[in-house]
C-alpha cells in the first residue's frame, strides 16, 4: 500500500514511472527499516507474541494515517504510455503492461534468487536465519543483517504495490487483502523456502483464477481450501520440510 502511494505521489510530480517505482523501493524501505531499528529491535530475544502484536498495530495505524492524508477515495495512476495496449498471441488478446508485469517479475525473482544464493551478503542473511549466534560468533554484526534483510523484504513488498497501483487504485485498505493472500502462499510453499514462496504463488494464483472463472464468487475461498488441503497432507507446506530451497 505504501509503494502503490509512493508512486502515484512520485508519478504526479516527476511525470515518470520509473521514478516512481524507484522511490517507492527506496522510500518504503527506508520505512521498514527505522521500524525494524527502533521498534522492533527492543523486542528481540522475547516473548514472540510481542512482534506480532506491534507489527499488527503498525499494519492497523499506517493505514489510518494514510486515510487522514490522502482521504478515502482511491488515488489512479495512469499506465506507462510505453507499455499501453495490448499484444496478439494466437487466439489471446494480452495487455502489454500485463505482459510487462509478467518478465518483471521473472527477472526480480531471478535476481533475488542469485543475490541470496550467490551474493556474499545473501549467503550471510541464509546463515544469520539458520544460525544467528554462530554468524555472529564469526564476526558478523547480525543485528545490521536483521535491518538489512527487513528493509530488502519491505522494498520488495513495496515494488508489488507500485507495479499493481496502474490496475487498481492506490487505497488505504489495499494491503489488508494482499497480506492474507501472502499469509497462504507463505503456508502453502513453505515458511523459509524462496522456492516454494514461487511455486505457491503460482498455485494460489491459478487456482483463485480459475474459480473466478466458474464460480466467482467462491474465488476467495478457494485459496482457504487449497491452504486447509496442503497442510493436511504437508503440514510444513510443499517445500518446508528441508528449509533449504
Amino acid at each position: 500500500m505504501l509503494g502503490a502511494y509512493a508512486v502515484f505521489l512520485a508519478v504526479s510530480l516527476t511525470d515518470s514511472f520509473a521514478v516512481g517505482i524507484v522511490s517507492a523501493i527506496v522510500i518504503v524501505a527506508v520505512i521498514g527499516m527505522v521500524v525494524e531499528i527502533f521498534l522492533l529491535k527492543p523486542l528481540y530475544g522475547k516473548d514472540p507474541l510481542l512482534p506480532l502484536l506491534l507489527t499488527f498495530g503498525v499494519s492497523v495505524a499506517i493505514p489510518d494515517v494514510i486515510k487522514v492524508i490522502f482521504g478515502l477515495i482511491g488515488k489512479p495512476v495512469p499506465y506507462p504510455e510505453a507499455l499501453g495496449g495490448a499484444t496478439t498471441i494466437g487466439p489471446l488478446i494480452l495487455s502489454n503492461y500485463r505482459l510487462f508485469i509478467i518478465f518483471f517479475t521473472l527477472a526480480i525473482l531471478i535476481s533475488l534468487w542469485l543475490f541470496l544464493k550467490k551474493s556474499d551478503l545473501g549467503m550471510i542473511i541464509r546463515a544469520a536465519t539458520r544460525d544467528s549466534l554462530m554468524v555472529q560468533v564469526l564476526g558478523t554484526n547480525t543485528s545490521r543483517i536483521w535491518t538489512i534483510g527487513f528493509g530488502l523484504g519491505i522494498g520488495l513488498a513495496a515494488l508489488a504495490g507500485a507495479i499493481a497501483v496502474p490496475m487498481m487504485s492506490a487505497t488505504p485498505d489495499m494491503g489488508v487483502e494482499m497480506t492474507m493472500v501472502a499469509f497462504v502462499v507463505t503456508v502453502v510453499g513453505g515458511l523459509g523456502s524462496l522456492g516454494g514462496a514461487i511455486v505457491g504463488g503460482l498455485l494460489i494464483g491459478v487456482i483463485v483464477a480459475f474459480t473466478s472463472l466458474v464460480a466467482g464468487e467462491y474465488s476467495n475461498v478457494a485459496m482457504y481450501f487449497c491452504m486447509a488441503v496442503i497442510l493436511l497432507i504437508r503440514p510444513r507446506g510443499l517445500f518446508g520440510e528441508s528449509g533449504r530451497e
